[in-house]
C-alpha cells in the first residue's frame, strides 16, 4: 500500500513537472518586429498607402485626378487654385509622381508629388479645400576628388575605369581643345585632376561642379591647366598653363570633339574611290552620320553648298591668313555670309560626294596655300597681363604642387 502511494506520488509531481513550461510559454509576449519609418517628400510615408507611376503617353494632371475620383467641376476647380505656382504643361512623358492616399479611406488622395527632374520636386498637398503647391529643390553637396590615370584605350574608357563621369570627359576635352589633339593620345599618356563635383542629398551624383586644376602628360610633356579669372567678375575663367599661359589659342585641335584620323595630308595618296594615286589635301576624320562639325576658329562663311567631289561643304574665312574647309557633310547648318564663332556646329558628319563612308575631311588655308593643318605652328589668344600674373601664381602655385604630390605616389616618378 505504501509502495503505491510512493509511485502514484512520483507519477503526479513529473506530470506537474512537464505542464510546467507549457504555462510558462503561454505567458511570454510574443515578440512584435519593429516596422522601419520610411520618410520622404517631408512626409512619413507608413501613414499612407502610396502609389508610384510614372507619367505615360496621354497623362495629364487633371487625368490622373479624374483617374482617382474627382469630377470635372473638382478638376478644374483645383487646377485653378495651382496654375500660378505649378505649370500643368511641365509634366512629361517618362517622369516619376507619387500618390499619397488615406489608408482609412483609400480612395481619398490626400497628396500628389511629382519630380521634374533630379533636383527637384512638387507637392500639391490636397488636404485642404484650397489645393497648395509647394516646390522642394533637394539639398546638393560638392565633394571634392583626385582622379589620376595612365591612358588605356580612350580618354572617355579611361576615365570610365577611373569612375569618372561621362560630363568629366567633356570637360577635360573642352579644357584642352587648342592644345591637345584627342585622336592622336598614346596608351600610358598621363592625367591628373582635381574636380569638384555634385551630389543630390550626398547620396546621387548631378555632374561636375567645377575642375580647380589638371594636368596632362602628352608627348612627354606636362600640360597644366588652372581656371583663372583675369576680371574678378567675370562669369566664365579662362584655363591657363604653370607659366601663365593661356591654353586658348586662335584655332582648335580638330574639327570633332571624338573620333579617329584615317587619313593624313599628303602628296600622293591612293584614292579608295577614283583608285588612283593623287594629292590628298586635308585631314580626314571618321565619326559616325550626324556627328557635330565644330568651326575651328571664329570667321565668316564664304562657301557653303555642294560638289560632286566634296559633297556637301562650308569654307570658313578666319583672317586675311587662314582659312579652313569642311567636306562630305550630310547636313549643312550655315549659310554663306554667316559669321561663326569658334566651336560652333556647321554640320554633320556624312558621306555625300567622293566618300567610301562617313567622316569629314578638314582642309586648310595659309596665305592662299593648301597646308597640313597638323604640322601648323598656329596662334595663341591674348597672353595674362603682368599684374594679373602674381594672383595668378598664388592660386595655381599650390595646386600645382598638390598635382605633382598625385602623380609621384601614383606613377612612382622622382
Amino acid at each position: 500500500m505504501r509502495y503505491t502511494a510512493f509511485i502514484l506520488f512520483i507519477l503526479l509531481t513529473l506530470t506537474a513537472c512537464n505542464k510546467e513550461p507549457e504555462k510558462n510559454l503561454k505567458a511570454q509576449p510574443t515578440a512584435q518586429k519593429k516596422v522601419a519609418v520610411v520618410k520622404k517628400f517631408g512626409f512619413t510615408l507608413n501613414n499612407f498607402n502610396v502609389v508610384n507611376d510614372t507619367i505615360k503617353s496621354g497623362d495629364t494632371f487633371g487625368a490622373l485626378l479624374g483617374k482617382e475620383g474627382y469630377d470635372a467641376g473638382q478638376i478644374h476647380k483645383i487646377t485653378e487654385q495651382i496654375k500660378d505656382t505649378f505649370d500643368l504643361r511641365d509634366i512629361r512623358v517618362g517622369r516619376p509622381y507619387t500618390m499619397l492616399k488615406d489608408k482609412k479611406a483609400p480612395n481619398a488622395l490626400k497628396a500628389f508629388i511629382y519630380e521634374p527632374d533630379n533636383l527637384s520636386y512638387y507637392v500639391i498637398n490636397l488636404n485642404d479645400t484650397v489645393a497648395k503647391v509647394a516646390k522642394v529643390v533637394k539639398p546638393i553637396t560638392i565633394k571634392r576628388r583626385i582622379i589620376a590615370a595612365a591612358i588605356e584605350g580612350s580618354l572617355a574608357e579611361t576615365l570610365g575605369k577611373a569612375g569618372a563621369s561621362p560630363a568629366m570627359v567633356h570637360e577635360l576635352s573642352e579644357i584642352y581643345a587648342w592644345s591637345i589633339d584627342f585622336f592622336k593620345i598614346q596608351k600610358n599618356d598621363k592625367f591628373a585632376v582635381i574636380v569638384n563635383e555634385r551630389y543630390i542629398s550626398d547620396t546621387i551624383y548631378a555632374g561636375v561642379e567645377s575642375i580647380e586644376a589638371s594636368y596632362f602628360e602628352y608627348k612627354g610633356k606636362k600640360i597644366y591647366a588652372f581656371p583663372f579669372k583675369k576680371d574678378v567678375n567675370s562669369r566664365k575663367a579662362d584655363y591657363y598653363d604653370d607659366e601663365g599661359k593661356v591654353l586658348k589659342s586662335m584655332f582648335l585641335k580638330a574639327p570633332l570633339k571624338f573620333s579617329h584620323i584615317t587619313s593624313k595630308f599628303s602628296p600622293k595618296r591612293f584614292h579608295p574611290v577614283q583608285m588612283r594615286w593623287k594629292a590628298h589635301n586635308g585631314t580626314d576624320y571618321a565619326a559616325p552620320t550626324g556627328t557635330p562639325i565644330m568651326s575651328t576658329a571664329n570667321g565668316v562663311v564664304i562657301q557653303a553648298g555642294y560638289t560632286s567631289g566634296n559633297g556637301n561643304y562650308v569654307k570658313v574665312k578666319h583672317n586675311g591668313q587662314y582659312t579652313t574647309q569642311y567636306l562630305h557633310m550630310s547636313k549643312i547648318l550655315v549659310r554663306q555670309g554667316q559669321r561663326v564663332s569658334q566651336g560652333e556646329t556647321i554640320g554633320r558628319v556624312g558621306s555625300t560626294g567622293l566618300a567610301t563612308g562617313p567622316h569629314v575631311c578638314y582642309r586648310f588655308w595659309k596665305n592662299g596655300v593648301q597646308v597640313d593643318a597638323l604640322k601648323q605652328r598656329l596662334p595663341s589668344s591674348e597672353p595674362m597681363s603682368a599684374k594679373d600674373k602674381p594672383r595668378f601664381l598664388a592660386y595655381s602655385t599650390p595646386l600645382k604642387k598638390e598635382l605633382d604630390s598625385i602623380s609621384d605616389k601614383k606613377f612612382n616618378t622622382q
